[in-house]
């Protein structure tokens, strides 16, 4: 079994308070969570107006599918979202 975790770090430069951060970062764990049924949390930067970080994991019988899969919501996340500076940190373990 093998475990695949990816680090998002958010910076939302057009929300200008806590409850549009909120919308932001609830609309992105929800689509991740429905795209590629994955467990996702927002693990940092709760109360700041333009930063979150939000950690996403998943598990796989095979190595490559934890690869592939990681792959993919990193795809996904940096074509739907151009306008959200994101920094990515992936393990594998």
């Amino acid at each position: 079994m093998f475990i695949g975790s990816v680090v998002f770090d958010l910076h939302i430069p057009y929300a200008n308070s806590l409850k549009s951060k909120r919308m932001v970062v609830k609309s992105f764990k929800e689509k991740l969570r429905s795209k590629f049924n994955v467990s996702v949390a927002e693990i940092g930067g709760q109360d700041t107006w333009q930063t979150a970080q939000i950690a996403v994991v998943t598990v796989a019988q095979e190595q490559h599918q934890v690869e592939k899969s990681i792959q993919s919501i990193v795809n996904f996340v940096e074509v739907n979202y151009p306008d959200i500076h994101i920094n990515v940190f992936k393990e594998i373990i």
